[in-house]
């Protein structure tokens, strides 16, 4: 099974509006609000539980897992 590649514009398209600092639970479920696709709630799960003050902050996490 190949994993789907995802940009740091998709994720920040289906995290917009949220309000930072937020939680890494925070993010996914905005996402899911928001309808993200399974290959943008894959990758928000698999980011570190932690708070992000940003959305470079997310940005930076989604470069690291990729």
């Amino acid at each position: 099974m190949s994993e789907v590649r995802v940009s740091p514009a998709q994720i920040e398209k289906y995290l917009k509006g949220i309000d930072f600092p937020s939680s890494k639970q925070s993010l996914i479920n905005h996402a899911k609000q928001n309808n993200a696709p399974d290959g943008v709630m894959q990758l928000l799960q698999r980011m570190p539980d932690k708070e992000y003050g940003s959305a470079a902050d997310i940005a930076r996490e989604i470069g690291k897992l990729e």
